[in-house]
């Protein structure tokens, strides 16, 4: 490592291997060569004189990338694509000629683009469903556990700790589900020309617009993309960068959704983040056990948050057939982005793998607060009992503001329903009222409600993409 020179964080702790070469060199400069020697290819095949001979060369020296070479030509030509035409033309002369031929630049810098996103979805694919995967298991085992619901961070009516993890799992499935139809409506820029009108291919081919067709389909189908743009400026519709961004987006405000949830959660003591036997939680307070993986996540989705805004300015910014000012912004932008979530996922999947749960914090907040909304099943045994409604509901205000008093202000337990029972004017059975005070009978429908989630709407994708899960993540640092 070079110590005085900065290093991107996203590469040294926390983006995966497969996702960094996806936006590295090799992936880039060796997509543009797979790109011009398909181009010859295909433009042989089509009737031009481009020679078998041209080809070899070519596909010789494809992976024969000199960067120190294609960076001296850039700084002579302030122009990328040129630089490595040239690099490549050096070490295959016989085909220097045809290198590029009729193209402009967007057909190698923004195909690649496009492979680039393609594959980039397709790895964030493989981790979101593994997410999802563990969330369906977790909320699965944990769908019959009744736990405090909270509306305002106050308690509320209970749920179980499996139905809440269906909420966070819906939000994930809805992400799935944009990014299947990202991967399925994506388009290939194809060949289109400077300005998209194909005006030199036109040339090359004697005015055979069938032929020109044929060469933007053929090159689209190389590279395993069923859809190709109709019609282009100079670039593909800068909107997909736009689209693509919104959907890593709103994967990251799903991942800190959850991750507020964790961090909530493991303050009340109830739901844990894995902490390791040697992890040190704060360098001052050893006894701390700090959520970090979480904290993580949610500093990493307020990168991509902040960075998905710059492809909607692109987008909405473009002059005509295209302007230069969207390649810095797409060079710094989407490859974090890309990068930022895979940390995410990576991470989601390694918290997932280890959640500590600890049932009885959640049963002793349950027993803190449930006399309380056991209220009007108490209302209602009473009225069975002959008191009257408004009668008793006046007994049980009084009683709850002297309850909640000892809570508060003297950190006493909550005897409401003591108080109530001892109430001769009352008319309740204890062990009756002891028997209607089990959580199980005010979690309402959460145990069928998870089931049917995830049998309906989980388990199909899961089972379709079997072959993709089972994956681990280990974090770095």
């Amino acid at each position: 490592m070079n110590s005085n020179v900065y290093q991107n964080p996203l590469e040294t702790r926390y983006a995966s291997s497969e996702m960094l070469y996806n936006f590295s060199p090799d992936k880039k400069f060796g997509s543009w060569r797979k790109l011009w020697i398909a181009l010859a290819e295909i433009q042989k095949e089509l009737g031009l004189d481009i020679s078998q001979e041209q080809i070899d060369a070519l596909k010789d020296n494809a992976e024969n990338i000199d960067y120190e070479k294609a960076a001296t030509y850039e700084k002579k030509f302030r122009h990328d694509v040129m630089a490595h035409v040239h690099t490549f033309g050096d070490l295959a002369p016989a085909a220097k000629a045809i290198i590029h031929l009729g193209a402009t630049s967007a057909f190698v810098g923004d195909n690649t683009d496009l492979i680039q996103l393609r594959d980039g979805m397709q790895i964030v694919k493989q981790k979101l469903l593994n997410v999802m995967a563990s969330l369906a298991k977790f909320a699965r085992e944990y769908k019959d556990l009744p736990c405090l619901g909270f509306t305002h961070y106050q308690p509320a009516q209970l749920t179980t700790v499996g139905k809440r993890a269906t909420l966070w799992l819906q939000s994930v499935l809805l992400d799935f589900e944009e990014l299947e139809f990202r991967l399925s409506t994506l388009r290939f820029r194809g060949v289109k020309g400077t300005t998209g009108t194909a005006a030199s291919f036109k040339e090359l081919f004697n005015g055979d617009y069938a032929k020109v067709k044929a060469l933007d389909q053929k090159l689209s189908e190389r590279f395993a993309f069923s859809n190709v743009f109709g019609v282009t400026g100079q670039t593909y519709d800068r909107k997909i960068d736009a689209e693509i961004m919104a959907l890593l987006s709103n994967i990251a405000q799903s991942a800190h959704k959850f991750s507020n949830d964790i961090r909530l959660l493991q303050n009340l003591k109830e739901i844990e983040e894995p902490f390791e036997k040697n992890q040190i939680g704060s360098s001052a307070m050893a006894y701390k056990r700090n959520p970090m993986r979480c904290e993580r996540i949610a500093a990493l989705a307020k990168f991509v948050l902040t960075v998905a805004r710059g492809s909607d300015l692109v987008a909405s910014t473009q002059w005509f057939e295209r302007t230069l000012d969207d390649s810095a912004n797409k060079r710094l932008t989407i490859p974090q982005a890309f990068l930022a979530v895979d940390s995410i996922l990576g991470i989601w999947m390694n918290v997932l793998d280890g959640l500590v749960v600890y049932k009885k914090m959640i049963a002793k907040h349950i027993e803190e607060e449930l006399p309380f909304m056991a209220t009007e099943y108490m209302i209602m045994e009473g009225v069975k009992n002959g008191g009257d409604r408004q009668d008793l509901h006046e007994i049980i205000r009084k009683h709850s503001m002297e309850a909640a008093k000892q809570v508060k202000l003297n950190g006493e337990k909550n005897d409401l329903v003591e108080r109530i029972v001892a109430d001769e004017n009352f008319p309740i059975d204890k062990e009756k009222m002891l028997t209607l005070l089990d959580p199980k009978n005010f979690i309402g429908f959460a145990p069928e409600q998870t089931e049917e989630f995830l049998a309906n709407e989980i388990q199909p994708i899961l089972d379709q993409y079997q072959d993709l899960l089972g994956m681990d993540f280990k974090l770095k640092v």
